[in-house]
C-alpha cells in the first residue's frame, strides 16, 4: 500500500525534514507513526498523502509511483484512495453535516444525490445518522470527529490517515475514535495513525517512531529480526 524509498526533504532555508526515510506498509496494516514535535511527522503525512513531494527519493501509494503523475492524476488518487482525517475536523460552518460529508466526493465526479447517499450512510456508520441535518457548531467535539471520519470514508479508500485524530477531544471522545478506526482496519482499510501520543500508539499493532526527520524504530522490523534470531 505504501512504499517510501530513501526519502529526503529539505525545506527552503536548508531545513531537513525527512532524511532518508523508508518505509513500506501492506494493505490492511494498522500503524501508528510516534513521535515528538518536530520529528517530521508531519511532513511524512504530507508524503504519504501525496500533498507534497519529496526532494529526492521515490514514493509509491496503492501502486501508483507519486513522482510520475500530474496534479491532476494526484488528485484523482486522493479522490479515490484516500481519506484525510485530521485535529481539528475542518468542517465548513454552518454547512449541515450531511452536505459536509458529501463535500469529501467532490472531486470524484460523483452527482449530487448519490454523494448525498453515500454521505448519509457514512453517516449512520460512525453512529450519527440522527444528526446529519445539524451544523457543526451543534455537536461535541467527539460527533465533529466523528463527522470527519465519516467524510474521510465515504468514498471508501484503502488508506486512511488519520493526523492527531483524538488530540483535541476528551479521553471519552477519544476512546470512542479510535474504537471506530480500529473497526474501520478491521474492514480491510489500511489505517496510519500520526500522533505524539505514546499510548495510542503502544495500543496500535505496529508504531513506527521518529526523531529528527528519520525513523528511529519500527516495531515490526524488531518482532522480524526476533523472529530471525530465534530460528
Amino acid at each position: 500500500m505504501i512504499s517510501l524509498t530513501n526519502v529526503k526533504k529539505v525545506y527552503a532555508g536548508g531545513v531537513t525534514a525527512l532524511n532518508n526515510v523508508s518505509l513500506h506498509i501492506d494493505p490492511g496494516e494498522l500503524v501508528g507513526i510516534v513521535g515528538p514535535s518536530g520529528s517530521g511527522k508531519s511532513t511524512m503525512l504530507n508524503m504519504l498523502g501525496t500533498l507534497d513531494q519529496p526532494s529526492s527519493g521515490s514514493v509509491r501509494i496503492d501502486g501508483h509511483d507519486v513522482g510520475g503523475l500530474s496534479d491532476t492524476k494526484l488528485a484523482a488518487l486522493r479522490a479515490t484512495r484516500i481519506g484525510f482525517v485530521f485535529q481539528h475536523f475542518h468542517l465548513a460552518a454552518g454547512v449541515a453535516v450531511v452536505d459536509n460529508v458529501a463535500d469529501g466526493l467532490l472531486y470524484a465526479g460523483i452527482r449530487l444525490g448519490e454523494r448525498r447517499e453515500r454521505a448519509a450512510k457514512a453517516l449512520e456508520r460512525v453512529g450519527l445518522g440522527h444528526r446529519m441535518n445539524h451544523r457543526p457548531h451543534e455537536l461535541s467535539g467527539g460527533e465533529r470527529q466523528r463527522v470527519a471520519i465519516a467524510r474521510a470514508v465515504t468514498g471508501n479508500p484503502s488508506l486512511l490517515l488519520a493526523d492527531e485524530p483524538t488530540g483535541a477531544l476528551d479521553s471519552t471522545s477519544g476512546a470512542t475514535v479510535m474504537r471506530l478506526l480500529r473497526e474501520l482496519h478491521e474492514m480491510g482499510t489500511t489505517v496510519v495513525i500520526i500522533t505524539h501520543d505514546g499510548d495510542i500508539a503502544k495500543s496500535l499493532d505496529r508504531q513506527v517512531h521518529m526523531r529528527d526527520g528519520g525513523i528511529t524504530r519500527d516495531s515490526t522490523r524488531e518482532h522480524a529480526l526476533i523472529a530471525e534470531a530465534r530460528r
